[in-house]
This record gives structure tokens, C-alpha cells and sequence, in this order.
């Protein structure tokens, strides 16, 4: 059975390449048979996939050409170990809502049958916190059962990863989604994984993995690679594998309690502090 997981975090937490760094780890050491649904209007969730190349978002061949031209053969890229891709794009700036061109794009994979029975994973890379029902549509609608939540140790990482929880608790009940955990994609700031730790045991779940920060993770991108397609035996490339593995063995999955307020600022200045 295919698992539809959505990635959250926070605005240039670094969700987009964790979670391409992660399926690049799932077929390269796993075999795992991975599709990457961007819902981004930067249409970037993808990019380390397809080294770069540039991709025709689904939102562009609808205005252009309208929903019957809108097939899987032009929408649908395959990069790096067989990982297949597609991005919904957005609005021309300024114009629409970006929001529904999610759940415009995502109704319409399913109307041509993108997402096979063969596939083992169905990634959703999802634009910032869940403040927009266009972004939130798929935990809302079902469309995704896991959610990963990317943060790290920074107080605006963690705030809005209480405010997704927020949105899992409102949703869960109609949908049946779960949060299976919460990923610390470090930058290295003080006491970072007990913070990370915490919060995760605060709300009722676990970090699932911390991720050092290593440079060859911003090489890897300047080369438009995955850190796994750059050099697959560097520690980093192995962290992913971890993460990946973690993720793959998952059976570990909640509706989050997310904190007050109050309890939230208690935490972050605990840690503002320091010792």
C-alpha cells in the first residue's frame, strides 16, 4: 500500500531538501519507489531531483492549455533513481490563490491516476504552516495520512511547528491524518536537540531524527544534487539513510497535543536562558 506522507515546517527551515535528500535515500539504499508531489508555487520541491532542469508546473499547462491537455506524460518528470515528479506551481504573482492551485493540482493527479498502486511513498512538499486551507488541504481532505513536521532548535521553527499541530488536531478526526514525527533539521543553535526533545515529548510525539548541519549539503545544491546523488558516502548521505530508515519503519503515529500559548513562551525562554 502506498503511504502519502506531507511535509510542514516552517518558510526556509530547509523542508525541501530534507525531504528530497530523504527520497533520494529511500531509492538509493532502500529500492523504495518514490513520487514528489511539489505544492509550492516556487515549484522548487523538486529541483535537486531533476539536477536543476527546468520543470512545466501542472498550474502553467492548465491556463495554457486547459485540464484535458493536463497529462501525466507532460506534467510528470523522473529524475534521480526513478524518483518521479510533479509541481503544481501557483498564480501568476500577485494574481489567485495559490492555495487552490494545490488542491486543484493534487485533484487532478488523482483524476489521472499519478499516484499508482506500484509506488511505495507519496511525498507532499507543503508551502510554509497550515494558516491557508489551500495549503492545508492535504491533511484536510485525507490526501495524505503522515505528516513530518521540519523544524529546529529557532523559536519561529518551533512556533510553527505547534501551529501545524493545531491544524493536525483540528483535522484529524475528519481525515484520519497522523503526525509520525518531527524531523530537527539543526543550525546548530544552543541545546538545540534537547529543546527539539521537549517540545516533541511536550506534544506528545518524538524527534524522529536530528540532522547535523554539514556543508556538503549546500555543495551537493550548488551542483543541483541531492547529497545521496553528490556522494553517497558521506556522513551526511547517511544521516538521510538514517532518516529514511526511521521513516520507512514508522509505526509510531499520533494526534498531536499542541501547547498554549503560555506553555510555548514558557519553554522558549527556558531555552532563551540557557543554563
Amino acid at each position: 500500500m502506498t503511504r502519502k506522507i506531507a511535509f510542514y515546517g516552517k518558510g526556509g527551515i530547509g523542508k525541501s531538501t530534507t525531504q528530497q535528500n530523504t527520497a533520494a535515500a529511500m531509492t538509493h539504499f532502500y529500492d523504495q519507489k518514490v513520487f514528489i508531489h511539489g505544492c509550492d508555487p516556487k515549484a522548487d520541491s523538486t529541483r535537486l531531483i531533476l539536477n536543476g532542469k527546468p520543470q512545466e508546473t501542472l498550474m502553467d499547462v492548465l491556463r495554457q492549455e486547459g485540464a484535458e491537455k493536463v497529462t501525466n506524460a507532460k506534467v510528470i518528470k523522473q529524475g534521480y533513481s526513478g524518483i518521479q515528479c510533479v509541481e503544481s506551481g501557483g498564480p501568476e504573482p500577485g494574481v489567485g490563490c495559490a492555495g487552490r492551485g494545490v488542491i486543484t493540482a493534487i485533484d487532478l493527479m488523482e483524476k489521472n491516476n499519478a499516484y499508482t498502486d506500484d509506488l511505495d511513498f507519496v511525498f507532499f512538499d507543503v508551502l510554509g504552516d497550515v494558516v491557508c486551507g489551500g495549503f492545508a488541504m492535504p491533511i484536510r481532505d485525507g490526501k495524505a495520512q503522515e505528516v513530518y513536521i521540519v523544524a529546529s532548535g529557532e523559536m519561529m521553527a518551533i512556533y510553527a511547528a505547534n501551529n501545524i499541530c493545531k491544524g493536525l488536531l483540528k483535522y484529524a478526526k475528519q481525515s484520519g491524518v497522523r503526525l509520525g514525527g518531527v524531523v530537527c533539521n539543526s543550525r546548530r543553535v544552543d541545546r538545540e536537540q534537547e529543546f527539539i526533545e521537549e517540545f516533541t515529548a511536550a506534544i506528545g510525539t518524538k524527534m524522529i531524527h536530528f540532522v547535523p548541519r554539514d556543508n556538503i549539503v549546500q555543495k551537493a545544491e550548488f551542483n543541483k544534487k541531492t547529497v545521496v546523488e553528490y556522494h553517497a558516502e558521506e556522513n551526511q548521505a547517511h544521516e538521510y539513510a538514517e532518516l529514511a530508515r526511521k521513516i520507512i519503519e514508522n509505526e509510531d503515529f499520533v494526534v498531536p497535543s499542541p501547547l498554549s500559548m503560555d506553555e510555548l513562551e514558557k519553554m522558549v525562554v527556558k531555552y532563551g536562558i540557557g543554563d
